[in-house]
């Protein structure tokens, strides 16, 4: 048994909000002590109310430009609240600053978990494209780790918050300094955090096409993706495309249409919890690994649950 007495999480913003991922975090945290989350903000008060909702006793407020910086203050953090463990989402950005505190402090970091038991300190990884999982026991004075985006279901667990300013010695910007951040299309929900995902596969025959999926997507508040054959058929961009050379999710609900579940497609989202299948061949490989599954056409129930969507 590893004393695991306060665990730190590391909240990752999108401007002045939260990212919803980052509530699985939290609750995966609240299993293993008293949840200190870390926020790099100039307002802790405009997230109080959510971090506390969802475990988060102490709330640490920090200010920081630079990755380098921003990894210097979290390693400050960790030693001034006596933090075993560190998680985070294992995003780009996550994976960046975890990585720059792991080397700070000689820590081991695992990233990419879809499981973690912190009473061990044992951490469950997808392996070989998702063929294989690998459970790791990390040892040292601080763990370091990153989870999966929805790997971990949000759970309530109100609490009451206190917020703590929390200032250090940065040290110099490394020479990186970030110049601009350019947001995506607004309104476009990222794959890797989306709850809910709808792929289309090569069947949908042409980027036009696609605009079926995003109607429905809009409905069901989704991200759209695609398989490695409607992207190398240029009906989408690569980075829509799941699957082995593409992206790794774990949504709530994953609804492929028109996907056949080839191997490789199936490495990047077997770890959905509901996976829908549309397909108009019965024997397709989609509906031996799918929750449910409609032999259908795509292009008919996809705009017939769109209709249902909008007048539920």
């Amino acid at each position: 048994m590893i004393d695991m007495s306060n665990i730190g999480v590391l909240i990752e913003m999108d401007g002045q909000e939260i990212k919803a991922p980052n509530y699985g975090v939290l609750t995966a945290a609240c299993a293993g002590g008293n949840v200190v989350a870390l926020v790099f903000t100039d307002d802790g008060e405009t997230c109080k109310t959510d971090l506390e909702r969802f475990g988060a006793e102490k709330i640490v407020i920090m200010s920081a430009e630079s990755p380098v910086q921003k990894a210097n203050l979290l390693a400050a953090a960790i030693k001034e609240y006596d933090l075993r463990v560190l998680m985070g989402l294992s995003s780009a950005r996550g994976r960046d600053l975890l990585a720059r505190c792991a080397c700070i402090l000689d820590a081991p970091l695992a990233l990419d978990a879809i499981q973690v038991n912190l009473s061990d300190g044992t951490v469950v990884k997808s392996h070989f494209s998702g063929k294989t999982t690998a459970a790791m026991k990390l040892t040292g004075d601080t763990l370091l780790i990153g989870l999966r985006p929805n790997a971990v279901e949000a759970v309530e667990n109100p609490v009451s918050s206190e917020v703590v300013p929390f200032t250090a010695e940065a040290g110099s910007d490394g020479g990186l300094k970030i110049l601009e951040f350019k947001k995506g299309q607004s309104g476009v929900v990222d794959l890797t955090e989306a709850e809910i995902i709808i792929t289309g596969g090569r069947p949908m025959d042409s980027a036009d096409n696609f605009e079926i999926l995003y109607a429905c997507a809009e409905e069901l508040g989704a991200a759209v993706g695609a398989s490695r054959a409607a992207v190398d058929a240029g009906f989408a961009p690569h980075s829509m495309q799941v699957g082995q050379t593409g992206k790794t999710v774990s949504p709530k609900l994953y609804i492929g249409c028109g996907l056949s579940g080839s191997v490789q497609h199936f490495a990047g989202m077997k770890t959905s919890r509901v996976i829908v299948g549309i397909n108009t061949d019965k024997d397709a490989p989609i509906f031996g690994k799918c929750d449910y599954g409609i032999v259908g056409d795509l292009f008919d129930v996809v705009p017939a649950l769109t209709e249902a969507l909008k007048i539920r």
